[in-house]
C-alpha cells in the first residue's frame, strides 16, 4: 500500500488566480485548492484549534484566517501565525499540462489535525 495517494482536482483553466475549490478525499475529507498569483496550494479543510472548515475563510495575500475564530495560518506551510503549536496540513499540488492534482500523504505518517490543547495566551483573545 502507497503512503500517498494522488487525487484529481480539475483544471488549471478553471481556477483562475485568486480563486479556491474544495476538493473532496476518499474517506470523507476535503482539501482547501487555492490559485494564489499562478501558484497552487492544497491545505486540509479544517482549523487544527476546533476543526471549523476553512474554505471561507478570509485569505489576505498568503494568510487564511479561520471563519470561526480568526486564527490565521500561511497558505504555504500551514503554519498559525500566533500559535506555533497549530498548523494546519498542507498537500502538495501537481500540475500535469492543464490538469490538478492534489498528493495526499497518509495521515498515519503526520501529526493529528486537530490540537488536545487550548490555544496559548497569545490567540485566546480571538476565540
Amino acid at each position: 500500500m502507497s503512503d500517498t495517494t494522488l487525487i484529481a482536482a480539475g483544471s488549471a483553466k478553471d481556477l483562475p488566480p485568486g480563486a479556491r475549490k474544495l476538493v473532496f478525499v476518499p474517506g470523507g475529507e476535503s482539501v482547501v485548492l487555492f490559485n494564489l498569483n499562478g501558484q497552487f496550494h492544497a491545505l486540509e479543510n479544517s482549523c487544527p484549534h476546533a476543526g471549523a472548515s476553512m474554505a471561507n475563510g478570509v485569505c489576505e495575500g498568503l494568510v487564511l484566517s479561520c471563519p470561526a475564530h480568526g486564527l490565521k495560518f500561511n497558505i504555504q506551510n500551514g503554519q498559525c501565525t500566533a500559535s506555533p503549536q497549530l498548523r494546519i496540513r498542507t498537500h502538495e499540488v501537481i500540475v500535469r499540462g492543464d490538469a490538478l492534482w492534489v498528493r495526499i500523504e497518509q495521515k498515519s505518517s503526520m501529526p493529528s489535525a486537530h490540537s488536545d490543547r487550548p490555544l496559548s495566551s497569545t490567540t485566546s483573545s480571538l476565540d
